[in-house]
């Protein structure tokens, strides 16, 4: 079977060879817990450390035994390049070393790319870059279930055969051009920070000064059942909760937003179970997240007859003659409440905590009247709208920002930019 080609039929200034020819590809060790008598304790490169769009995040280092031969042959060093090996999320993400990174190793989630003399690892950092977000690595990878870039196929990517200066020459104009992207996006994201804070602030005040219809009230008060669901081995992939049969994600519904999509197709040889289906107008609340996401409740809009709870999900129906659902989503997405939600989760992992169903059913929360509470939701729709447009067309921007990069960076790894003429 014959490799395809990342750019289809169209053709490149310079000839087509692969990653081999530009630098030696090798993957990382298994992880090993234990010492076996003479290993070293070294801190080791893994998926997680390397992000999107080239990104190296080493604030989470994690440390783990290796042989001193090992620890000599799985270097890190300036001019290498880390490509992710599997994993839905991150398979084929790559990162270039800046510097070297002494006495560490590198775990079996990662490729090492060891450039030849004269070339240059920034080039193959950018070109795989753009790879990714065109589609051709998971198309190469040829995806069914769990997804691997495996040091063979690493070594056998189509890779234009730039010469060494033309290589740093495009390197330089990319790390110029996109250093000035990446600014234009972190300032939009800060300010999107910045209207998150004042929309959370206006909710937070109204919140506040309402009157609680009965003194000393608890979501128990105001929940007529709760219900949870179940989490079988699911297919990778989401269904439409419509047509196939799915079980929701943890993060259905995180930041208030009831998110149908995040979900998991169910088996075909697995029978569903339509007593956990979500109804319309139900509260969703995460009982196993993050220490930031545990908690985190959203209403059920639109039907779904066939999107099942997951067993980290409560759906809870509230008794509609004292709570409207969206207010209560308000309640427990506030300061107050998210402080007492955060404190009672426990979990022997802070990526995933667990908060029980009597610690979320006797939250204290200010439930005003009815009429109210209505009231209440009417002005923060209005209130709140301007803040959301005015997020929504930064979050645009930003978007449109990085596709701007993903353009340029393509454009100047597939020679459609001469760089050597200053074009």
């Amino acid at each position: 079977m014959s490799t395809p080609r990342p750019w289809g039929d169209a053709q490149l200034p310079w000839m087509m060879g692969q990653v081999k020819h530009l630098g030696r590809v090798t993957l990382g060790k298994m992880l090993q817990t234990k010492d076996t008598g003479d290993d070293v304790l070294a801190p080791y490169m893994r998926a997680a450390n390397v992000q999107p769009d080239g990104v190296l995040a080493l604030d989470d280092v994690k440390e783990m035994w290796f042989s001193s031969r090992e620890l000599d042959d799985l270097t890190l060093q300036q001019g290498d390049v880390v490509v992710v090996e599997g994993g839905q999320g991150g398979f084929g993400r790559a990162a270039y070393i800046s510097g070297n990174l002494a006495g560490w190793g590198f775990q079996n989630s990662i490729n090492r790319v060891r450039p030849e003399a004269g070339h240059d690892g920034r080039f193959l950092t950018y070109y795989l870059i753009a790879l990714r977000a065109t589609g051709f690595v998971r198309r190469y990878c040829n995806v069914v279930s769990m997804p691997h870039l495996t040091a063979e196929k690493l070594a056998t990517v189509p890779l234009p055969l730039a010469s060494g200066p033309e290589q740093t020459a495009i390197a330089d104009r990319l790390d110029r051009e996109t250093a000035h992207i990446d600014e234009l996006i972190a300032a939009q994201e800060r300010f999107v920070g910045r209207l998150q804070e004042r929309k959370q602030a206006v909710v937070e005040h109204a919140l506040a000064t309402a009157e609680p219809a009965v003194p000393d009230t608890r979501l128990k008060h105001v929940v007529c059942s709760v219900r949870q669901g179940w989490s079988p081995q699911c297919l990778p992939w989401p269904g439409d909760g419509v047509q196939t049969w799915a079980v929701l994600k943890a993060g259905a519904a995180n930041h208030g937003v009831f998110r149908p999509e995040e979900n998991k197709e169910l088996p075909a040889e697995l029978e569903p179970r339509p007593s956990t289906v979500v109804r319309p107008g139900e509260l969703v609340v995460s009982r196993a997240n993050t220490r930031d996401l545990v908690g985190s409740a959203a209403v059920v809009t639109g039907n779904y007859p066939r999107l099942m709870l997951s067993d980290k999900l409560y759906a809870l129906n509230l008794d509609a003659s004292k709570a409207v659902p969206r207010y209560v989503a308000h309640l427990l997405a506030s300061r107050r409440v998210r402080d007492l939600i955060e404190m009672a989760a426990s979990g022997a992992s802070a990526s995933m905590l667990n908060i029980s169903r009597d610690e979320i059913l006797n939250l204290p929360l200010n439930v005003p009247l009815l009429e109210e509470q209505s009231r209440n939701l009417k002005h923060l729709d209005q209130v709140t709208a301007e803040i959301d447009s005015l997020i929504a067309k930064t979050q645009r921007h930003v978007e449109l920002a990085k596709e701007r990069r993903i353009a340029l960076i393509t454009a100047a790894v597939t020679g459609q930019i001469d760089i050597m003429k200053g074009a």
